[in-house]
């Protein structure tokens, strides 16, 4: 086996073309078998073997800098360079994270999981070179749709007027998540029909050379153009085509679904039992909307390369037809898109996951916030229950988004209660509102709400001396903790769901003064900027006491929530014991 005798890129330099070939099988019968196995990207690595192989020969790492965007095409870079093991050996699937990370390697020169600065960081490290005095190659790879990020296209236009070696490359597999949009693709296109020569050459129109390989799934002409690049003096992109989910039928036939993938089986494709869960609220989402666009002909729907996040599968989208926009991977144009359609009179939601609205914060609070512009934004993983790498994490966005005036963040924690939460801020014309979908699909345990034009807490079960303020998908925990004081300690809390994060129900806290002395607030996120922190505020000169429960200002990464909760004292057993310690 070829693969067994690669423990870093010098073993790949003196490889001959059939080694290389073999090498390329085994790397993909290795992911193949992994991902059937554990969760993970599936179609960006399978699509990226013979050009990793090809980098790996021609350039120098970590000498040369190789530099990833999104870095999920990077499994078979680490399989290059000192971890091989991790895809070969179940017991050590675990040692690596899904994205690139420096203190796993020093092949791998950063954190990287959002897309588009790829470009940037390769400028960035190529101006440094050069005023340093430095010689070695600077690559950047960009890929999956992520060149209709506004970083990308900001990056090529700097690019395009230097006068030093930069080596770009393009990974061309005609798909981001879902199908590619833009007129910028639609001539990729061409320059792959034209095999790089069509006279629409947005690269070209910046300043770059250019460089087209159709075959970039063979590593040997991959390893010619990689070389013919390196003789370029100034700045050139390496455009090359390749199938994306490579080597496994269901990955290249259904590109959207195998994009990432749970733990399936080989024969069937099918995601074994034991990875799979019950009612997703994305799909209900989809449907609910689709069925106020059958009925109201100004709802348009938005989203900035993820549609699945919200249940709007191919068949979906074409059934929303013209009322259907997907941005690409441009969360900043998505929602400044739905500003100017809320304008004219439309009703615009924008959707993605919290993780990416981050970088859309300035036209929230510029172009919506500012103008007052009634749109709806609605975030799924916005919770320590979402996803856990730390590229990924969602639990800052509301603390984030709490800052921005006229703003309204609503946290539901039950399934009908969202919906309505839809509807309202869909028809309502006031203001912005952001809705962070949960995490879990609880059924109301209150009659559903149809007005959410004023902040409101709602008190599920009353009690006296403590309050415990439990708001969406970490509501479950403190339900539990209300249930064990009564049936451990004969204590009967108050539990209040606080549909909203952004601004207090005055009326309510007053209230609690009367019959209680502890309030504690349960932080599905960071407790900096949080809802704990605006009670804590209003309560200042008063008696009343206020526990603060959350995440400290971290980067957390691939933790366990179960662990998670324990250490940082949110579990239901740690809130009832600070509950009794709070009331002595």
């Amino acid at each position: 086996m070829v693969l067994e005798r690669i423990n870093g890129p010098e073993d790949l330099k003196g490889l001959t073309k059939e080694e290389r070939d073999t090498l390329a099988r085994e790397m993909r019968e290795n992911l193949i078998q992994r991902a059937s196995l554990h969760m993970g990207h599936v179609g960006p690595d399978l699509g990226f073997v013979e050009a990793t192989i090809a980098l790996h020969t021609v350039f120098d790492a970590p000498n040369d800098h190789l530099i990833f965007d999104v870095s999920h095409q990077t499994y078979p870079h680490k399989m290059l360079t000192g971890r091989r093991e991790a895809y070969m050996d179940p017991e050590h699937y675990d040692d690596v994270g899904p994205y690139t990370d420096p203190k796993e390697s020093p092949y791998d020169l950063y954190s990287i999981g959002h897309t588009s600065t790829s470009v940037d960081l390769a400028i960035g490290m190529a101006k440094a070179r050069d005023i340093l005095g430095g010689k070695e190659h600077v690559v950047g790879i960009i890929g999956d749709g992520s060149l209709s990020g506004g970083m990308a296209l900001e990056g090529l236009n700097v690019a395009g007027e230097m006068d030093s070696p930069l080596i770009l490359v393009l990974n061309d597999n005609d798909q981001s998540i879902a199908e590619n949009h833009g007129g910028m693709y639609k001539k990729l296109a061409e320059l792959r029909e034209t095999k790089g020569e069509a006279k629409d050459n947005i690269f070209r129109g910046m300043g770059l050379e250019y460089l087209y390989e159709g075959n970039g799934n063979d590593v040997e002409s991959l390893v010619r153009i990689f070389e013919k690049a390196k003789s370029f003096k100034r700045p050139v992109l390496v455009h090359i085509f390749t199938r994306k989910g490579m080597g496994l039928p269901y990955a290249e036939e259904h590109k959207e679904e195998w994009h990432w993938h749970m733990p399936f089986y080989r024969e069937t494709g099918k995601t074994r039992e034991e990875w799979e869960f019950g009612e997703d609220l994305s799909d209900r989402t989809a449907d609910f909307l689709l069925r106020k666009m059958k009925k109201d002909p100004s709802i348009l729907v938005i989203t900035a390369g993820v549609p699945g996040g919200m249940g709007f599968t191919a068949e979906k989208r074409r059934e929303a037809g013209e009322r259907f926009i997907d941005t690409g991977i441009a969360e900043q144009s998505g929602v400044t898109l739905a500003c100017g359609a809320a304008k004219r009179g439309a009703k615009a939601l924008f959707f993605t996951s919290a993780t990416f609205l981050q970088r859309a914060y300035d036209q929230i609070s510029h172009d919506a916030g500012i103008n007052s512009l009634p749109i709806t934004i609605v975030v799924n993983s916005a919770s320590l229950f979402g996803m856990s790498d730390k590229t990924h994490l969602g639990l800052y966005l509301s603390s984030m988004a709490n800052s921005i005036p006229n703003l309204f963040v609503l946290a539901p924690a039950f399934k009908e209660e969202y919906f309505a939460m839809l509807d309202y801020s869909m028809e309502q014309r006031e203001r912005p509102m952001l809705i962070l979908a949960p995490s879990d699909v609880v059924e109301d345990e209150l009659p559903v709400e149809k007005d959410f034009g004023k902040p409101a807490f709602r008190t599920v079960k009353a009690g006296k001396d403590v309050a415990i303020f439990a708001p969406g998908s970490i509501y479950g925990e403190g339900k539990a903790a209300v249930e064990l004081l009564q049936e451990k300690y004969g204590i009967t809390a108050t539990l209040i769901e606080p549909t909203i994060l952004s601004h207090l129900d005055e009326e309510c806290l007053q209230t609690l003064k009367k019959e209680h002395k502890l309030v504690v607030v349960l932080e599905d996120g960071i407790l900096d900027g949080g809802l704990g922190e605006k009670i804590a505020r209003y309560y200042g000169m008063d008696e009343m006491k206020v526990l603060c429960l959350g995440l400290n200002k971290e980067f957390y990464d691939e933790y366990d929530v179960t662990e998670l909760l324990k250490e940082q004292k949110m579990d239901r057993e740690s809130i009832a014991e600070a509950v009794v310690k709070g009331l002595q």
